[in-house]
């Protein structure tokens, strides 16, 4: 008799002595639209951003994995940075019988709101290991001073 090995999704249960309304409303909508989205073959791609600051950088990094540094786009609209591009789906080998496919292909595109300090003309952007990394340079602090009227 054949053994039949059957794979599904796991999706953990929170932890009982956590609340079961997730903590944020966009968690909720987020979760709902992601089962919604996975469901349609896999066609959406979004890629995972980290952002963070120190004294004069902000760091954006993009999860790019399998991508080459011709296939990214970056834009810079006022303050709005923009990365899109398209992750393309490896030819299927014949005779492959897959279990599990939890790579997504396709378009994508990401954009956040940068804050108003930002220097537009000294952003460096290398991508090397499937990341892509953009350092912006904050503009110096603006000193307030006091008018006097004559």
């Amino acid at each position: 008799m054949e053994a039949v090995m059957t794979i599904t999704r796991y999706t953990p249960i929170r932890e009982l002595d956590q609340p079961i309304v997730p903590r944020r409303f966009s968690s909720l909508l987020d979760e709902f639209f992601n089962d919604v989205v996975s469901s349609d073959s896999g066609r959406l791609y979004v890629p995972s951003v980290d952002i963070s600051e120190d004294d004069t950088h902000y760091h954006v990094a993009v999860a790019l994995p399998g991508l080459k540094k011709n296939d990214i786009n970056i834009d810079l609209q006022d303050r709005r940075l923009t990365i899109s591009g398209e992750r393309k789906e490896e030819t299927e080998k014949k005779n492959t019988k897959y279990h599990l496919m939890e790579t997504r292909f396709g378009r994508f595109e990401r954009s956040v709101m940068l804050p108003n300090n930002i220097d537009q003309e000294k952003i460096d952007a290398r991508f090397e290991d499937g990341i892509l990394r953009l350092d912006i340079e904050k503009k110096e602090k603006q000193v307030n001073r006091q008018i006097k009227v004559k």
